[in-house]
């Protein structure tokens, strides 16, 4: 059903994170003709420096890619998400890197990494990671996370200190199913919207993009979302309800993907 849903808005290609799904997942990603990236669950801030957790990393990168590395649909593999920039977790994750590597030589790796330099509305991805990577992941919240409202995203441009292809593996915003409001008004259907049809003007600028994974496509149980009525232990930013329920910017999103494989 999901990956159903994934064609009908007119995906050819889909981000499962931040784990290894069921692998029932990557056996109908192929028989749906969908590429899928594959991910291993290092995110945010762990132990780097103990040796036991990359032991455990490895091991799952090792189980993860042992049992997809047949399935045609996996074009990537995902050594993280969101990690700090710091000497310690660039070494691990190098390591991760040069597993997969020594394990698969045939797909790309990749790990979804943050912006952090900022110059004006110049935003450019030099995460020392990346130099260790095929494709670049970034995930971006511009419009939902910072000051900024959905008329504000157009102005920013990107740049990368590196000669890779970039893909934008998340951005989203948060809203409700069936409740309607000016597009300035946060949880809004038609803020959500309006978030998606600014970032598109903003990621058709960018030369070095080669795909986009909006996070999310169905709104999922969340214990950290506690915003009574609104979010009610939901994380909203689906373009999809939790009962299937098309919200708005699935439109925008696609008519854009329509748009790009016409």
């Amino acid at each position: 059903m999901l990956l159903g849903w994934a064609k009908e808005l007119g995906c050819n290609y889909v981000r499962l994170a931040h784990y290894p799904h069921n692998e029932n997942m990557t056996k109908m990603a192929d028989k749906m003709g969908l590429m899928v990236w594959s991910e291993v669950p290092v995110y945010w801030t762990i132990q780097w420096e103990n040796e036991s957790v990359l032991a455990n990393a490895q091991n799952q990168i090792t189980e993860m890619i042992t049992r997809d590395k047949n399935r045609a649909s996996v074009v990537l593999w995902s050594v993280a998400n969101e990690t700090p920039v710091k000497e310690s977790r660039t070494l691990f994750l190098k390591t991760l890197t040069e597993k997969v590597k020594s394990l698969d030589p045939t797909r790309l790796v990749t790990a979804a990494l943050e912006v952090h330099t900022e110059t004006g509305d110049l935003k450019t991805i030099d995460d020392p990671l990346g130099q260790y990577l095929d494709l670049l992941g970034c995930n971006e919240y511009i419009g939902w996370y910072d000051n900024n409202t959905p008329s504000g995203i157009d102005k920013y441009s990107w740049n990368t200190v590196y000669d890779k292809p970039l893909v934008i593996s998340e951005l989203g915003a948060d809203c409700l199913y069936n409740f309607h409001g000016a597009k300035t008004e946060r949880f809004t259907e038609e803020y959500q919207e309006d978030f998606f049809i600014h970032q598109i003007a903003m990621l058709k600028k960018i030369k070095f993009l080669r795909g986009v994974s909006p996070w999310i496509l169905v709104d999922f149980r969340s214990p950290r979302r506690p915003l009574t009525y609104i979010e009610d232990y939901w994380n909203r930013k689906g373009l999809i309800s939790e009962r299937g329920e098309k919200k708005k910017a699935y439109y925008v999103l696609k008519n854009f993907y329509t748009e790009k494989t016409n």
